[in-house]
């Protein structure tokens, strides 16, 4: 990988630092309009001066005060999106997380975990050997489908039906269907 031209680099940020001692007041005007907290408005002039480094204004720009505007208002909406995407996932990973064992009692995590082992007990006897495999493995050690299909030596797709068939079994001696 080429490092970048370092004299580049220096010309950006001495461009950035020249918009912001020129227009520094109107620059952090627009996002106090924008954004209400001080901190995050702090947060925003330090990224923005990043940003005009990054992405330094266009030397045939006419009107700065119109393309910093535009510029810090795309910076504030593109950190709103960002906030909120790492939000939504911290939402859904909080839920991924969310197992009912840590709701329990230690006694009643112990209990499920006597009762699991005696149902793949019942069922080892009613099913082939590579489908009580493929369940094992899959729901009982919690292995992705790829995992499983390495293990047992065969392809993802026999272990969807090594499974699928065990689970017919299971629901044909249970009588639900």
């Amino acid at each position: 990988m080429a490092l970048p031209d370092t004299s580049m680099c220096q010309c950006d940020v001495d461009r950035a630092a020249e918009i912001f001692a020129e227009y520094g007041g109107f620059i952090r005007a627009i996002i106090h309009s924008q954004v209400k907290s001080e901190t995050q408005a702090d947060d925003m002039f330090q990224d923005f001066f990043l940003s005009l480094v990054y992405k330094p204004v266009p030397q045939n720009v006419k009107n700065i005060k119109g393309y910093l505007y535009r510029a810090i208002t795309n910076d504030i909406i593109d950190s709103v999106r960002r906030v909120e995407k790492y939000r939504n996932n911290m939402h859904k990973y909080s839920k991924h997380l969310d197992h009912p064992i840590n709701k329990r009692t230690p006694e009643d995590a112990f209990i499920c975990v006597e009762e699991k082992n005696k149902m793949f007990k019942l069922i080892k006897g009613r099913l082939r050997n590579n489908e009580f495999q493929a369940i094992t493995l899959r729901y009982k050690s919690h292995y992705s489908i790829k995992n499983v299909a390495k293990i047992m030596g065969v392809k993802c797709k026999s272990v969807r039906e090594y499974t699928s068939r065990g689970f017919g079994k299971i629901r044909q001696s249970l009588k639900l269907k």
